[in-house]
């Protein structure tokens, strides 16, 4: 009985582990959802793959920029020449040369101020409302073919071959341009291709032959702007220029008032107050404040200069004596350099060092007292024919006398190329005198521009010299220059070079003296240098 009782107990106790094993393995193939706290899950880190190292040759070292020297200044001055080509005076030498001729002339023209260390040219690419460039608003001039509105041919751009030859030399290259000249008398006959034909309402024709613009007529204000927005819009220029002429001269009119009656009734019959005179002053002062505002909002980097004539009215300073453009031609501009619408100033004083009315040193003196935006004061010199017995020294002179002056940010511009090219004793004094070295053109601080990175330098350090090549840090665009220094013993030297060389080869041993110290900046279009890189060499 009690053996049975035992069995019976055995199989219940046996059903109940297996009832119990069903019901937990159910239980675990349950999905119960719970509500959890939210976390933020990082992100998966990929595996890095290990660096390639860049093999390099032991010689060969990136700049660390620890290397710390004090580096001299390098030397700054506007060194330019006027090319003129109304009436052929300078480019090109006659109205019939081929294509390939006026590149050749322009070629041997750059090539001769390069190699006498000049480092600007300014160029007149608008010569009396034509165009030495493609132009859809004025026509070919016949200064170019002999015929208004004829292309070169072979077709060229000449102001495009300009400024991409003037470049490749480390030339700047001003497009100068007169606002106000329709048609000079040397310029063939008035076409149906001419400005006077296609805008004969703001024309005046002057009793020496020229056309004129008439300078108060809102017409002829657009136009000259249109004329140097195109410019400055789709040329790779480094600066506008107008030249002394705003109303002409009076004798251009055989000494009778200018003829602009027209536009003067319409002032007055609209309650215009100014006198006559100074109506017209105000009419170039809108004109030249215009401009220059307009260049700045197109490219900031693009100066503007102006060269008028270099007294502004007899007696100012004390002594001084002849015509006055504020009287003659209208224009005030002495006003223009107190406001600093201009980024340079170029007075034309023509005039020798010992003249008593028109004194070259008392003159230049008094426009410097005027600048008071303290732009760049680079007189014009008469280079082709200032009238004195020895017109090479008097010139060079001139220069010193000017650096002399000035002090700081010191240049000229020669009137014209001819007195250079024609003169080369000329070029050898100043060569071997004021221009002996190359010079960077003086910086524009008074124009916002972003600062340069400096350049990343790479030495190759060989047994008798040293391989030197960087870059820009993606800035190209911005470069203008670069300048190179050398140390040899404890003398530094400076080398200029255009923006388009990326590696030099320095000597380990010039004169008797080792090379032990490199170092790069660079510049930028408005003359801002950025900091250095340096480098020691063992």
């Amino acid at each position: 009985m009690n053996n049975k009782i035992g069995k019976i107990i055995g199989l219940f106790c046996f059903i109940l582990i297996i009832l119990s094993s069903c019901s937990t393995s159910k239980t675990h193939k349950k999905v119960v959802y719970k509500r959890v706290p939210k976390t933020t899950t990082k992100p998966v880190q990929p595996v890095k793959k290990p660096e390639i190292p860049v093999v390099k040759t032991e010689t060969e070292k990136p700049n660390t920029g620890v290397f710390k020297v004090t580096l001299p200044e390098v030397n700054r001055e506007f060194r330019a020449a006027w090319v003129a080509t109304v009436a052929n005076i300078n480019w090109p030498s006659k109205r019939n040369l081929t294509t390939e001729q006026q590149k050749e002339e322009a070629i041997k023209l750059l090539d001769m101020l390069e190699d006498n260390n000049f480092n600007a040219v300014i160029f007149q690419a608008r010569p009396s409302a034509d165009a030495l460039y493609k132009s859809s608003l004025e026509p070919w001039s016949y200064f170019l073919t002999g015929e208004q509105g004829k292309s070169p041919y072979p077709y060229y751009d000449p102001l495009q071959f300009w400024v991409e030859e003037a470049h490749k030399r480390g030339i700047e290259l001003h497009v100068w341009l007169n606002p106000y000249r329709a048609h000079h008398s040397s310029g063939g006959a008035v076409t149906s291709e001419s400005m006077v034909k296609r805008s004969p309402e703001n024309v005046v024709r002057l009793k020496n032959g020229m056309y004129w613009f008439d300078p108060a007529d809102k017409k002829t204000q657009n136009h000259v702007s249109n004329v140097v927005h195109d410019i400055v819009s789709r040329y790779d220029i480094d600066g506008i220029h107008f030249d002394d002429y705003f109303y002409p001269y009076a004798s251009y009119n055989g000494g009778a008032d200018f003829p602009d009656n027209s536009t003067w009734n319409i002032y007055v019959k609209n309650g215009g107050k100014l006198s006559r005179a100074d109506w017209r002053r105000e009419n170039v002062n809108t004109i030249i404040e215009r401009i220059y505002k307009e260049i700045k909002k197109e490219k900031p980097y693009v100066k503007f200069g102006i060269s008028p004539f270099g007294i502004w009215k007899p007696g100012y300073p004390a002594g001084i004596t002849g015509s006055s453009q504020y009287d003659e031609l209208y224009a005030d501009a002495k006003l223009w350099l107190n406001k600093g619408w201009v980024d340079y100033f170029s007075p034309q004083l023509y005039w020798p060092i010992n003249s008593t009315g028109q004194s070259f040193p008392k003159l230049l003196e008094w426009w410097k007292s005027e600048n008071t935006h303290n732009r760049h004061l680079w007189p014009g010199l008469n280079t082709v024919e200032v009238k004195v017995s020895d017109r090479t020294t008097e010139i060079t002179n001139q220069v010193k006398m000017a650096g002399e002056i000035l002090q700081n940010n010191v240049g000229v511009v020669h009137w014209s190329i001819a007195g250079l090219t024609k003169n080369p004793t000329m070029l050898s004094y100043l060569k071997e005198g004021p221009y002996k070295q190359k010079a960077l053109i003086p910086n524009m601080n008074w124009i916002k521009a972003d600062r340069l990175a400096k350049p990343s330098l790479y030495i190759n350090n060989k047994t008798t010299d040293v391989v030197m090549n960087w870059n820009d840090n993606k800035t190209s665009n911005n470069v203008s220059k670069w300048v190179l220094y050398t140390r040899y013993n404890n003398d530094w030297e400076t080398n200029i070079l255009d923006s388009s060389k990326t590696s030099q080869t320095i000597s380990k041993q010039k004169n008797g003296k080792k090379l032990n110290a490199v170092a790069l900046k660079a510049v930028d279009r408005l003359g801002n240098e950025s900091d250095y890189t340096a480098e020691q060499i063992n």
